[in-house]
């Protein structure tokens, strides 16, 4: 084989095994696994995942689960507690919330979808309609309590996975609604203030409204069983060891859940909490990310073999430092912390500036626009300061590189589609997905690939030629680059996180969705410095790199986050 076509082949096979393993993982037992599209409130189109379990059909309903995940997630990052659910014989509904994901916008409509998504496992002749539960995670807790207050007698049981009542999100909990709830809130979790109105996640058996819901007015008691299964006003608290977006990956929240499940609902397989598989299928998502990654940098390379592209190929000739010395570290760490510095203010001005409107449909996708924008002005600046780097000549050869990019993406696109297609999967590890853009999604990226494109030009401009090295090996190259990007938010949640694990707060309480959204930067950056170096080494040019970056960053983002406002 030729040498151009060894890391295309290569990325393939990997992308394929990663994808045989979680689709093997998530249809295992002969669970099958169907897309769905149904109607929501007001001519709105809904999706999900229906997870059926082997021998259920019309003549032998099964219980039914509907799950719901939280803000700027989809179906997928539900899919440990969908996994474990269908193998203990539950039908289960994982739905894109309204505004996620495939699901029409806007966001936050109609019960967020939640007695849509209800109504629809209602309807399904393959549910026993006397035993289904409601499971949501965050703002997905939300939507199934909005599904609880439409159809009251509608369900039977209830977990909420780092969710609340009332706070003007739901009604407020009383000892006798929702029938029958487990609250699984986490002992880290970053949203206890603003979820139980207590100031850590330790705290939650002392909030009021958890108190009312339980019916006491002393501490609640974590693993007690509070109230009446057959009366449906059972009460129970999990607190486990983990963080908000955490209980996604945690075997003891999903645990909890399968307990609470098994005990209140019938009809369903025993077998045990602590059985599962699903952190197989979240390895083979990620082996198949990596392939992605490497899909990327194989296509650039293969590209630039053929007549098209031929053009673009150079050696990198000149370099900005002759050596490392103290100014090249104090340059670095500028770089790295700066983005990291103003993050936080500049995501409250951009929502206050932006927020959702016709132009800018997406509330967090314009905020970290507006920081994207002022960032790659001042990694400009900062490339300018006098502190003893030299020019660095770079080719510039636009019509060619624009091509190489959309080829490039289209490549890495088509492997997203096709995993999709073939194995219901997309390519992630935790919250952090690739995954096909929607109709809808599609009419808004040219927006939002404006400023990012912006952004990546003169951020890989300021990169390239502000801290390369002379004589740096390639594994210097990409060490260096993705510590200039990533390494600041790296540093800054190791900070955040060591403050939380060791006092139980944020190092910024008024800050937790901002901090789970920065967790994103640092895998996402890392991808950014090496897709950025690959290309720069085989072509001389930032311009490339940045043009791909930025159709890549664009197209995840804008497929990842709530669409508020209808398009």
């Amino acid at each position: 084989m030729q040498a151009q076509w060894r890391t295309f082949a290569l990325a393939w096979l990997i992308i394929l095994l990663g994808s045989l393993l979680a689709h093997s993982v998530q249809t295992s037992g002969d669970i099958r696994i169907q897309d769905l599209r149904f109607a929501g409130a007001n001519g709105k189109v809904l999706s999900a995942y229906l997870y059926i379990p082997p021998g259920v059909d019309a003549q032998h309903p099964a219980p039914g689960i509907l799950a719901i995940h939280g803000y700027i997630n989809s179906r997928e990052v539900q899919s440990g507690f969908a996994i474990e659910f269908a193998r203990r014989g539950y039908v289960v509904l994982a739905m894109d919330q309204a505004g996620h994901g495939h699901s029409d916008a806007p966001a936050f409509a109609d019960g967020f979808g939640g007695p849509a998504g209800l109504a629809y496992l209602r309807s399904l002749d393959i549910v026993d309609k006397d035993n289904i539960g409601l499971e949501g995670h965050s703002m997905g807790g939300w939507a199934v309590l909005a599904a609880a207050t439409a159809y009251p007698d509608g369900y039977r049981a209830m977990v909420l996975e780092g969710s609340s009542v009332g706070a003007n999100r739901s009604a407020p909990g009383t000892p006798e609604w929702p029938r029958n709830i487990a609250v699984v809130f986490s002992q880290f979790d970053e949203f206890a203030s603003s979820m139980w109105q207590v100031p850590r996640g330790t705290d939650v058996g002392n909030s009021g409204n958890l108190k009312a819901l339980f019916g006491t007015t002393e501490t609640v008691i974590p693993g007690q069983l509070y109230g009446d299964i057959p009366r449906r006003t059972a009460r129970v608290l999990y607190s486990p060891p983990v963080t908000h977006p955490g209980d996604h990956l945690s075997r003891t929240a999903i645990g909890h859940a399968l307990e609470w499940f098994g005990q209140t609902l019938e009809g369903g397989k025993p077998l045990a909490a602590d059985r599962q598989i699903w952190m197989w299928k979240e390895l083979g998502t990620l082996i198949a990310l990596a392939g992605f990654v490497l899909l990327l940098c194989g296509s650039v390379r293969l590209l630039l073999s053929t007549p098209a592209f031929a053009a673009l190929n150079a050696s990198v000739t000149s370099t900005a430092w002759q050596a490392r010395s103290w100014r090249w570290w104090a340059l670095l760490a500028l770089a790295a912390l700066i983005p990291v510095a103003d993050f936080y203010p500049l995501m409250r001005w951009g929502g206050q500036l932006l927020g959702a409107s016709a132009w800018f449909p997406q509330t967090i996708t314009s905020q970290v626009a507006l920081w994207a924008i002022v960032n790659g002005l001042l990694l400009t600046l900062l490339g300018r300061l006098p502190l003893g780097g030299g020019q660095v000549a770079f080719t510039h050869r636009v019509l060619p590189s624009l091509l190489l990019a959309c080829s490039t993406v289209a490549i890495g696109y088509g492997a997203v589609l096709l995993a999709d297609f073939l194995f219901q999967i997309d390519f992630r590890i935790w919250f952090v997905g690739i995954r096909p853009l929607s109709l809808t999604q599609l009419q808004i990226l040219p927006v939002y690939l404006l400023p990012f494109t912006l952004f990546f030009l003169l951020g890989l401009r300021a990169l390239h030629g502000g801290l390369s090295v002379a004589g740096d090996s390639a594994l210097s190259q990409y060490a260096g680059n993705i510590l200039a990007l990533a390494g600041g938010f790296a540093a800054f949640l190791l900070l955040q996180y060591g403050n939380l694990f060791v006092r139980g707060y944020l190092l910024t309480p008024a800050e937790p969705l901002n901090t789970i959204v920065m967790i994103q930067f640092v895998p996402l950056l890392s991808i950014v410095a090496i897709i950025s170096t690959y290309t720069y080494r085989r072509t001389a040019s930032y311009l490339p790199g940045a043009l791909i970056n930025a159709l890549f960053v664009s197209w995840y983002i804008v497929a990842g986050q709530a669409t508020q406002y209808p398009v």
